[in-house]
């Protein structure tokens, strides 16, 4: 499996910039956010925000996904890396909206308690 990944990885060339406008336009033209959700973390799929893989990692991902039973892969054919580049950039560009521990008061006393 891992050679599979890394071979996957090895083939899949897509441009490391995109576009995040065109991308929010995919997420909602192939449906992304039906299982993800409109903010790419709050669905029954993987939270996607905060994008925390390479390109070439999301890439590979949805190309092939670990349990193609609850997310279909999409091949270089139905969604091309191009698309692929930028639906990543409009994943980057979502807001993380879980706060920090810290900027939770009564949390932030309890992880500085002694």
């Amino acid at each position: 499996m891992l050679k599979f990944f890394l071979l996957v990885l090895a083939v899949v060339t897509v441009n490391a910039q995109g576009n995040a406008a065109h991308g929010k336009e995919l997420f909602l033209k192939y449906s992304c956010y039906a299982c993800h959700g409109f903010s790419g973390q709050n669905g029954p799929g993987a939270r996607l925000v905060p994008m925390k893989i390479a390109q070439a990692g999301f890439v590979a991902y949805v190309r092939n996904p670990p349990r193609p039973n609850q997310m279909p892969s999409y091949s270089a054919k139905a969604v091309p890396d191009a698309d692929m580049a930028d639906i990543y950039a409009y994943l980057k560009t979502l807001p993380d909206s879980a706060p920090s521990a810290k900027s939770v008061p009564l949390l932030n006393q309890i992880l500085t308690a002694p």
